[in-house]
């Protein structure tokens, strides 16, 4: 049996071997910057390497970050946007997509103008998402019309956990069955 030598690993190796890893995980899961940066401390706090400092390892992760966003590898601006379309797409309320967003590390100045565009955009988005989580669960102006009084407090607070005021929640359950009909028509 030949033993194996351990090969000592410079800092090129471990930043490209780094680079590398980055890449293979862009492709894979389309991560924010801070997502990115999760990834790679866990993966290489827990790994040891002789010629590098743990210390150092932070630094070197924020050395290919900035290389990566350099090259538009990484760009939290389009993540911002892009999930928030998906996350529209699915009913979610602006106050969700503000913490999902926050949640991801994104800065304050991109959620702001995110939030502003699609305010801009369209002025009653919540309503209208409000309106897809009720067609959704079949809640609220979904149900058959003799159950919605018995169900109307359970109803109003499945949209407040979604994210929505209770402005809208109310203006939402207080739709009749041809209102709600027209405006699913229309989604």
């Amino acid at each position: 049996m030949i033993p194996i030598k351990n090969k000592k690993k410079s800092l090129e190796v471990t930043v490209e071997e780094m680079r590398n890893f980055s890449l293979i995980y862009i492709e894979k899961y389309a991560p924010s910057k801070q997502q990115l940066k999760t990834y790679l401390l866990k993966k290489y706090l827990k790994t040891k390497i002789p010629t590098v400092n743990k210390k150092n390892i932070s630094d070197l992760i924020d050395v290919v970050l900035e290389d990566l966003e350099k090259s538009q590898f990484i760009n939290d601006k389009f993540y911002s946007k892009s999930k928030a379309k998906s996350l529209i797409r699915k009913g979610s309320s602006l106050n969700k997509i503000r913490n999902y967003l926050f949640s991801k590390g994104i800065n304050d100045k991109y959620i702001k103008n995110t939030i502003e565009e699609i305010q801009d955009n369209n002025e009653d988005q919540d309503f209208f998402s409000a309106i897809k989580v009720c067609k959704k669960k079949r809640i609220g102006p979904a149900r058959v019309e003799s159950n919605r009084p018995l169900f109307y407090k359970k109803d109003i607070s499945v949209l407040a956990r979604a994210g929505f005021d209770f402005e809208i929640s109310k203006k939402v359950m207080d739709l009749t069955e041809d209102e709600y009909s027209k405006i699913i028509n229309l989604l």
